[in-house]
């Protein structure tokens, strides 16, 4: 207690003092020794203070040039005095109360901070501005931040513009954000908006900026999307400004009447991490029952807690209609999963419910509970999902479904596969052992590798006869596995792996019956789409057994662990 007591009294921290008598010494203006003129008003400051704040004033003070010279007065041309005054006192005492200037001081000062290296300002200013980003200054703020390249404020700004686009579009400072702004903010998807209200806006920001060149308006009226403006609009409100010529109206035209809706290029709202279609927002489900849409995932039955529709030809399957047009790139659902049965499905996406595109195609899959699906992302308004094949009978039952724009990063193939990059079987991810014997459901998938005996801990099947598989809950693209043979004694065994997709047709990727193995095994073949994994011992050196303690797909980038091995005395037929 004492000792603590002691190291407390040797801190002093006089931080407070120091800051207040510095800024004292602004105030007083006493032994200063350079003058800043900024709107023709004076500042005196200290040269070895600002120094040693900032490696601009190094160089500009002591560097050799012009304004070494004491004499000298030096011009600030690009800020204002309210700015400049800021900036001091931030330097003198390394404090400053950003509530007490209007937002154009603060975006001033953050170019001051920006300009003279003060990063800890720089980096608070733009937590500052995130913080008060409203309608009227967003563009102001956007603007500075593209040109300054501050990535986080800049994304901050695209996504407030992005959830209040039309009220954007109608400020005044819409018309005074620069060009490469202006671009930046209507070529993406995402800023959704009226086409014909960006077109009106991108008017009256050409009209409002008469310095552009041809080449500036000519680039801007690019990222206008004509085939989103309705015909009537077209030719009552975009052909009267004669910004587009007759033939690019009328290519507009043309595409909007003979091509697929599908082709068109949309924009729509993005939410990012967050699940759409919620019955209280608007979204419902349509053609069946109305069970699906934040549905209990956990308490359903063989009779209720679910949506479903006959597999039958010409059946519409489940269609969700979401509240808006809305950019999604992820879907999570769950198929009824109290039995073992499996289901084949397909997802088409609409704009319009008429013209439709499928994104993921499972039909020749089997497919079972949990399935978490990655697409490129796209534009949609409705979801469709058709079950094709049920292994117990011709229903196909769907309890829960959710999409959304998902900011984790994924791999997938062009087939719309996922490329794992972590172990997918396990319990957490569906996946189960629907062949093999074990004392506890799914031993060879819990991640146990530590403590397993003669008893306990391992999947097991009789040579000559059966084999030990699992089940992933939905196919991925796989080129690694790893697995633990049961070694607590020195015997070796010889195997070979299959896998399928459909438990009919299977491809041996691995071939082990000429070798002694045993322990780890880690596993590499050629990359391929994989849903059902099947193990089967060609040989025990012991006995006719085939034991596996644990199993990977893909494998772990880790290093498995050491194995704890119990030694007792073994039973004859382990």
């Amino acid at each position: 207690m004492g000792d603590n007591q002691d190291l407390r009294l040797a801190r002093i921290d006089h931080v407070e003092l120091l800051s207040s008598q510095s800024g004292s010494l602004y105030q007083s203006r006493e032994f200063t020794d350079v003058t800043f003129v900024v709107e023709k008003q004076r500042f005196k400051a200290h040269r070895i203070i600002l120094a040693a704040r900032s490696d601009y004033f190094r160089a500009l003070l002591f560097g050799g040039m012009r304004e070494t010279n004491p004499a000298n007065e030096i011009e600030i041309t690009d800020s204002s005095s309210s700015a400049f005054d800021a900036l001091l006192k931030y330097i003198y005492t390394g404090k400053i109360f950003l509530g007490e200037y209007c937002p154009e001081i603060v975006l001033e000062l953050l170019s001051l901070a920006h300009k003279y290296g003060f990063l800890a300002l720089e980096s608070a200013i733009q937590g500052y501005l995130k913080a008060i980003l409203d309608i009227k200054n967003v563009c102001q703020i956007f603007d500075l931040s593209s040109f300054f390249q501050l990535q986080d404020l800049f994304a901050s700004c695209l996504d407030f513009m992005d959830q209040n686009a039309s009220e954007v579009l109608s400020t005044d400072s819409f018309s005074m954000l620069s060009k490469n702004s202006l671009i930046e903010i209507i070529k993406r998807d995402s800023f959704c908006a009226a086409e014909v209200q960006i077109f009106r806006s991108v008017a009256d920001w050409i009209n409002a900026n008469n310095e552009v060149t041809e080449k500036d308006i000519k680039e801007v009226l690019g990222q206008v999307r004509l085939t989103l403006i309705s015909l009537n609009e077209l030719f009552h409100t975009v052909r009267s400004t004669r910004f587009f010529d007759a033939d690019a109206i009328l290519d507009a035209i043309k595409v909007k009447t003979e091509s697929q809706v599908s082709e068109m290029n949309f924009r729509g709202h993005l939410v990012r991490d967050e699940n759409i279609p919620i019955s209280l927002c608007g979204s419902e489900v349509m053609e069946c029952e109305k069970q699906l849409l934040e549905t209990d995932t956990v308490n359903y039955e063989l009779d209720r807690g679910f949506s479903r529709h006959l597999i039958a030809e010409g059946d519409k399957g489940i269609c969700i209609a979401l509240s808006r047009p809305s950019i999604i790139n992820t879907i999570r659902m769950l198929l009824w999963d109290k039995d073992l049965r499996s289901y084949s499905y397909c997802i088409e996406v609409s704009m319009d419910n008429q013209d439709w595109v499928k994104i993921i195609d499972y039909s020749k899959f089997l497919c079972r509970s949990w399935q978490t699906l990655h697409f490129n992302p796209r534009v949609v308004r409705y979801i469709r999902v058709k079950g094709t094949y049920c292994s117990v009978n011709k229903v196909f039952h769907l309890v829960h479904f959710e999409c959304l724009y998902s900011t984790k990063p994924f791999k997938i193939t062009k087939d719309a596969v996922i490329v794992p990059q972590e172990n997918m079987a396990v319990p957490s991810a569906s996946a189960s052992v629907i062949e093999g014997v074990s004392r506890s459901w799914n031993a060879l998938l819990n991640g146990e590798i530590k403590s397993y005996d003669w008893n306990s801990g391992y999947t097991c099947h009789q040579i000559g006869s059966g084999s030990i598989v699992v089940q992933l809950a939905q196919p991925f693209f796989i080129s690694t596995m790893r697995l633990l043979l049961w070694d607590c004694d020195n015997r070796s065994y010889r195997y070979y792996i299959e896998v399928s997709n459909d438990r009919q047709k299977w491809n041996r990727i691995v071939d082990k019956t000429n070798e002694d193995c045993r322990a780890w095994q880690y596993l590499t073949f050629d990359p391929q789409t994989v849903t059902f994994i099947r193990i089967v011992g060609t040989q025990n050196t012991i006995n006719e057994v085939f034991h596996c303690v644990h199993f990977e797909c893909p494998a772990s980038e880790t290093e498995p662990e050491p194995c704890i091995s119990i030694n007792t005395m073994l039973p004859d037929n382990l």
